[in-house]
């Protein structure tokens, strides 16, 4: 076997359709593009969206709502999911280290589902009032951080 002899197996490489050269070729003339309009002509390139012309249906359907860019969004955590987790200080590492938040960063809100039997100190940056209450009830402390 030598580079002289060498050729890629039968069928894995498939000829491009020759479009305008002839009659014979079935792709003569129009080339498959049909009679003028602006999808015939050369060096026309189609918009995302472009409906030959025709209001595109994202510009058809009506506007509807209001979407606030500077909404702050709170990952809400129970009572009850951290009464199951072991430790007296619990903080954005321990809730990440048990699965209840996705990243460290994330904004976190406890919420006052459920009771806590023993006192903790959670840090997170929100409280329910009844969070607030039943940590405090418990002997425990709940302590605002500060914004990531």
């Amino acid at each position: 076997m030598n580079l002289s002899n060498l050729h890629p197996s039968v069928g894995s490489r498939k000829q491009d359709k020759r479009r305008g050269r002839g009659p014979g070729s079935g792709q003569g003339k129009t080339a498959g593009r049909g009679h003028k309009g602006q999808k015939s002509i050369a060096g026309f390139s189609q918009k995302r969206g472009f409906e030959g012309g025709q209001m595109p249906l994202h510009r058809r359907l009506p506007k509807r709502g209001f979407t606030n860019i500077f909404k702050i969004e709170y990952t809400g955590i129970n009572l009850v999911e951290i009464a199951e987790m072991a430790g007296k200080e619990i903080g954005p590492k321990e809730l990440r280290a048990a699965g209840l938040i996705k990243k460290e960063t994330e904004r976190v809100k406890i919420l006052g589902r459920g009771e806590i039997p023993s006192s903790k100190t959670i840090q997170a940056h929100k409280f329910s009032r009844s969070a607030q209450e039943k940590i405090e009830k418990a002997g425990g402390r709940a302590v605002i951080i500060g914004n990531p």
